[in-house]
């Protein structure tokens, strides 16, 4: 038996409201009505809305299905599991729709149980932390939504809080194990696990790239010029940089140990940008033409050279 996407078919993600499905119905009804539509497949197309439909609709079912959907994909082969046990409380025969949902949600369709214990399914989320977070470790509070089954085997939507130890050091896309933090066990048998995606949110200053990261620093010419040194935003505080003489725009300077920490910290990478003034003063504009004239040079030179 071929797995029937339900939200595919009605065109809506899977966080689509009520509301939002009940809109999509009735555009597609109107869409694929046997007696208006012109399309070849409207009656087929019609059918499966209306299929779709009566799932989303109903709490319920929507609930059922979403725990059992959001682990496979439209046309894979499929069985329901051991432990599946929906009994329809609706007067809608199911002969009058596929295969897929007789199997379901079909008021004649018996219980299926199963003595033997399972481990509970896996679960995967994602946590989006800051850099600050990623550089010396926090712990977080989540609010996470479990199916969980009543004495009668209906499936029920429940919200529970959990703790989370974000470990420093930790990085864009890795995944922290949370064991038994999934979906509970069938029969006795043990939960499955949570698995967090962490996502790196932007920064006001600093750029990732994976355990290193960067900072724009602007400085005045006659510092670039001269050298100088400065304070400098790290993850770990404000630390004295030393710019060398004669640096240029876009020259990268090296933090070193001054990224994300690790077995092999990060560095930290300073990119200059040189901000010139703009004269304000005829005293100003006239210190530039000095300068102009004992320290001539055309820095387009070498690239007219080259064309």
């Amino acid at each position: 038996m071929k797995f029937r996407d339900y939200y595919e078919v009605m065109g809506v993600p899977r966080s689509a409201s009520d509301d939002e499905i009940k809109r999509a119905y009735r555009r597609l009804a109107r869409k694929y009505h046997p007696d208006v539509s012109k399309e070849p497949d409207a009656e087929d197309r019609f059918k499966e809305v209306g299929e779709a439909y009566e799932v989303l609709k109903d709490s319920e079912k929507r609930t059922a299905y979403d725990e059992l959907g959001s682990r496979w994909k439209e046309g894979q082969e499929f069985s329901p599991p051991p432990q599946w046990d929906f009994h329809s409380q609706g007067d809608q025969d199911p002969r009058a729709f596929s295969d897929f949902f007789e199997q379901l949600f079909g008021q004649a369709r018996g219980a299926q149980t199963s003595s033997v214990s399972r481990k509970g399914h896996n679960r995967q989320a994602e946590i989006a932390i800051t850099l600050e977070e990623a550089f010396s470790g926090t712990t977080r509070s989540l609010s996470l939504e479990q199916v969980e089954y009543d004495k009668s085997g209906r499936p029920q939507r429940k919200q529970r809080q959990i703790n989370v130890k974000i470990p420093a050091g930790v990085t864009e896309g890795r995944q922290i194990r949370l064991a038994g933090q999934g979906d509970p066990g069938i029969n006795g048998g043990p939960s499955g696990d949570l698995f967090l995606r962490v996502r790196m949110m932007p920064h006001r200053h600093f750029k990732l790239d994976g355990k290193d990261v960067s900072l724009e620093l602007p400085i005045t010419p006659w510092e670039a010029a001269l050298g100088t040194t400065v304070r400098v935003a790290t993850l770990q505080g404000d630390v004295d940089l030393r710019i060398p003489k004669g640096s240029q725009s876009g020259q990268r300077l090296r933090l070193k140990g001054k990224g994300i920490p690790g077995e092999k910290p990060g560095a930290q990478q300073v990119i200059l940008k040189i901000v010139t003034p703009a004269p304000e003063t005829q005293a100003q504009e006239d210190l530039y033409r000095r300068m102009a004239e004992i320290m001539p040079m055309n820095p387009r030179l070498d690239n007219e050279e080259q064309l």
